[in-house]
């Protein structure tokens, strides 16, 4: 089935998150599309109390659209340890608490890696883009790589600063975000949605 292409220039970005609202920002740039996020809008944020990342994401999309009455983006995403079976996974930004400290979850992680020699992970990103009708397109992107102690560089948000993609020897959190959006977890969930809801130019 074809999916939905957007038309409009204006979109609400379905976070509350700094960081991710200006990755998601950027990442719209070309497409000549005026991003607003929830924050500016006043919207409340809603219960995610889905079981997966598409849930998650898909519940943020529609309640945003619903809302706005503007379409909406929405992202979920988080670190996945292979070693921890998958944790924090969709528990990612609780590790954090409500104090959204991430310094605090990076140690967490650490700590359950004691005395395992596994070091592998991978961040997914699921990108969901509703419609205030209630039409919803998800899509998902996943990176794969390694965790790396102490926590390195201030540039990314999250996880950033412990996870070193492949082929690198600088984490996330130490790399250009020019250079991080091309190759991420979200950024590869965007190009998904680019080439099945956005018109080509």
């Amino acid at each position: 089935m074809t999916a939905r292409q957007f038309s409009g220039d204006k979109l609400v970005v379905a976070s509350h998150n700094p960081g991710k609202v200006v990755e998601i920002a950027d990442l719209l740039r070309p497409f000549s599309v005026t991003p607003v996020s929830a924050t500016e809008l006043g919207l409340p944020e809603p219960v995610e109390d889905g079981e997966t990342f598409i849930a998650n994401t898909e519940i943020k999309a529609l309640a945003a659209a619903t809302k706005s009455a503007l379409p909406a983006l929405a992202d979920d995403s988080g670190l996945c340890v292979n070693a921890l079976k998958g944790d924090p996974g969709i528990y990612s930004a609780r590790w954090a608490g409500p104090d959204k400290d991430f310094m605090s979850a990076m140690d967490k992680v650490e700590v359950a890696l004691a005395g395992k020699d596994d070091r592998s992970a991978y961040f997914i990103a699921v990108l969901s883009l509703a419609w205030p009708d209630g039409h919803m397109e998800s899509f998902e992107g996943r990176i794969d790589g390694t965790l790396i102690w102490p926590p390195r560089g201030d540039r990314g948000f999250g996880y950033d600063p412990v996870f070193q993609p492949p082929g690198f020897d600088i984490t996330f959190g130490e790399m250009e975000p020019a250079k991080k959006h091309r190759m991420s977890h979200r950024a590869r969930a965007f190009e998904k949605l680019i080439d099945a809801c956005f018109p080509s130019n």
